[in-house]
């Protein structure tokens, strides 16, 4: 599923494509993706300019010259297309078209319809149903150590499963928890509530930087997804090779422990029913020892 790396990706490759044109004709090719599109879609949106697109969590908004605001999730393989000029005929599964008064075409490509679209207002947006019980933005200035131990400090499970609560902390997810927890040198099986001081300073400062790093190489969790090409579609591309934990690649301080395995041979285990594959010898429990391994396939 695209997280915030992915998300901001296609903020960013879609903001000087739609920001300041106006939506001269929108068609709805289906009547639903994971729920039913908004009542009138296209109606409502067609003729629209766009003031600014922005991003709360995994979410992408698009502000609408009415005061509406469209709220898009990109579900698991949800994709955007544009095209410049006369484009090619839509493919099964380009289910909501949008063309502006530029000439551009853009298209949602959902082929699973687990995306969602809804439209709201500008006024109270942050109490949406879909957006209240969102956390913190990550890369806010706010967002630091005392800030993200306040928030893990009444919650008992595990760090990796309060991380990927979007209540806490929006717009993370497996791969990017597991990589800031890597970096933390932290278990993802310490209990949440014992991440404090300088352990959450180092954990925020982590987090940051793995998604600062993500943004910068266009997004990189699911297959599914793709980054900008010829064709300009929007998503992310394969798992990227800077993220060690994932890749089982050697680093520095694996390399002091053990040789490090192969990608075929790392040991799995499950938090949250989300699989992950921490370098026990380096990430340390709430008792200071090593982490046991947990094989799981």
């Amino acid at each position: 599923m695209p997280e915030l790396p992915e998300v901001e990706t296609i903020r960013r490759g879609l903001a000087p494509v739609l920001e300041g044109r106006v939506l001269r004709r929108v068609t709805a090719r289906r009547p639903d993706l994971r729920r039913p599109l908004p009542a009138d879609f296209a109606r409502r949106t067609r003729g629209r300019r766009v003031l600014e697109l922005g991003r709360r969590g995994k979410f992408l908004l698009m502000f609408l010259d009415d005061g509406a605001v469209l709220i898009m999730h990109m579900g698991m393989s949800g994709r955007i297309k544009i095209f410049n000029g006369t484009p090619p005929p839509p493919e099964p599964h380009d289910h909501v078209i949008f063309e502006t008064d530029a000439g551009a075409t853009i298209r949602f490509c959902d082929p699973r319809r687990f995306g969602l679209m809804a439209l709201a207002r500008g006024e109270g947006l942050s109490s949406h149903p879909l957006l209240a019980r969102l956390g913190p933005e990550p890369l806010d200035a706010a967002f630091d150590g005392g800030a993200l131990a306040a928030l893990l400090a009444r919650r008992n499970g595990p760090i990796k499963t309060a991380l990927m609560d979007q209540a806490v902390v929006a717009g993370l997810g497996n791969i990017y928890v597991c990589e800031s927890l890597f970096r933390a040198g932290l278990s993802p099986k310490r209990k949440a509530r014992t991440v404090k001081g300088l352990r959450a300073g180092r954990l925020a400062a982590a987090i940051r930087a793995v998604l600062e790093d993500a943004i910068a190489a266009g997004g990189s969790t699911l297959r599914d997804h793709r980054q900008p090409s010829a064709t300009m579609t929007f998503g992310c591309g394969d798992i990227s090779p800077q993220w060690r934990l994932c890749k089982g690649s050697q680093t520095r301080r694996c390399a002091k422990i053990s040789p490090c395995p192969s990608p075929d041979s790392i040991l799995w285990y499950k938090s949250g029913s989300r699989a992950g594959s921490p370098n026990p010898p380096t990430l340390r429990s709430k008792d200071g020892r090593p982490s046991r391994r947990a094989v799981t396939p």
